[in-house]
């Protein structure tokens, strides 16, 4: 679905209630965990779901607005008991292929750039990319690269702080290019290391080799590594396997796993069975 044909038409107005740097302040790379507070006290949302940010004009085109989708990283209630939804945003800019020229994301930077108590325009939330299966016995495998750790930080708090009594093993692949920008899991902010004393819960860290180069993330190092407890869990018809990054992570899951499973066939084969029974789910951006 292209962002166009999002409907837009309900909008809730927001307000920022905290941004914080998450990764150092050295770091080439800016991540900040922005929350939001919906003015809107009836708002509600499933785990696994999006919200439209709309960033105002003028754009391009004579567009009024812009709209960008992000993965709601979790969420609270306010003091005033307003609703409050997190959000993990990258400050992205990219090259003009022609000119050469660095432009701004736009989106990441009208958020970025945001204060305590600013408003801010919201649609939606949209989508289930990801839902939890019922039963506490099942296991997830969660592989997010960057930013893509975002619906992860939600099912992990959900699991654990919410549900409770979570049977099934709970394993978390997550990564960057380089290990102050691991969002959740460094110095800034270590939040998902509140649930490492879960017994049911393990997290495995992918970073680049040599990340001076530009290096794409050692993926199938950090699977390999595990790579028995893996395949053992591909094979289990309880395991639902979520995948959530940049496009880049496609081809890097699979090189890894076709390496577990040891041959491209059968995994295409236990890939497509698991995408049949809706035991695997992406969102690929």
């Amino acid at each position: 679905m292209r962002l166009r044909d999002y409907d837009t038409t309900n909008k809730m107005s927001a307000s920022v209630v905290s941004s914080t740097r998450i990764t150092p302040d050295d770091s080439k790379t800016e991540l900040r965990h922005i929350d939001l507070a919906v003015d809107d006290i009836e708002f509600s949302y499933e785990i696994g779901q999006s919200i439209g940010v709309l960033v105002p004009g003028p754009h391009e085109f004579g567009q009024k607005e812009y709209l960008r989708l992000y993965s709601i990283a979790g969420g609270s209630q306010g003091d005033d008991l307003k609703p409050v939804i997190s959000l993990c945003v990258k400050r992205c800019f990219y090259i003009d292929d022609f000119s050469g020229e660095r432009y701004e994301g736009k989106a990441s930077n009208y958020l970025c750039d945001l204060k305590e108590g600013d408003p801010v325009t919201l649609v939606g939330p949209y989508g289930l990319a990801f839902t939890l299966p019922k039963e506490k016995d099942a296991n997830l495998l969660m592989i997010g690269l960057g930013t893509g750790i975002a619906p992860f930080r939600a099912f992990i708090k959900h699991i654990y702080n919410e549900l409770g009594g979570w049977e099934g093993d709970v394993r978390l692949y997550h990564g960057a290019m380089r290990g102050i920008e691991l969002a959740y899991m460094n110095d800034q902010n270590a939040d998902l290391q509140y649930y490492y004393d879960q017994e049911t819960f393990k997290a495995f860290q992918a970073l680049s080799p040599r990340a001076h180069f530009e290096v794409p993330v050692d993926l199938e190092g950090a699977i390999a590594q595990n790579a028995d407890e893996v395949w053992t869990q591909l094979q289990d018809p309880k395991t639902y396997i979520y995948v959530a990054g940049l496009k880049q992570i496609a081809p890097l899951l699979d090189e890894a796993l076709v390496k577990v499973v040891g041959s491209t066939e059968a995994y295409e084969r236990q890939k497509a069975k698991m995408l049949d029974e809706g035991r695997w789910a992406q969102l690929i951006y």
